[in-house]
Formats: structure tokens, C-alpha cells, sequence
């Protein structure tokens, strides 16, 4: 069986890192210092979705063609 090693550009530094667990315990990052960073980032709510205010809207049922 031919295992082929995967690399793949860190997502903090983009320097090369290896996918394999065995080799790289930090996966898909290059190194722990990588690893922390980011998880400093989510802890911070760097990582977040902009959401776009809005009032809110008053849902009125439709009228009953029953009443009159």
C-alpha cells in the first residue's frame, strides 16, 4: 500500500505542515506556538461573523377569510 504524505500550508503562518497525526501531533498547524495563537483567536472572538443590524419585524397572522 502506498501511504502518500500529505503537506499543507499551516493556517496561522502558512509555512509547510504535515497532515500525518504520527509526525505532527499540532496538525493541520506547524508547530504548538501556531496551535495556541489561534486558539487565543477564537477564545477572543477574533473569529467572527459580521452581522448586519436590523429592526425587527412584527409578524402579523394572516386574516381568516372565515371572519367577518
Amino acid at each position: 500500500m502506498n501511504k502518500r504524505k500529505s503537506i499543507v500550508p499551516c493556517p496561522r503562518c502558512g509555512s509547510e505542515a504535515s497532515f500525518d497525526s504520527n509526525i505532527n501531533p499540532y496538525r493541520p498547524f506547524c508547530s504548538e506556538r501556531c496551535k495556541l495563537i489561534d486558539l487565543g483567536q477564537w477564545a477572543n472572538g477574533g473569529y467572527s461573523i459580521p452581522v448586519k443590524e436590523t429592526a425587527p419585524q412584527i409578524l402579523l397572522a394572516p386574516e381568516d377569510p372565515h371572519q367577518t
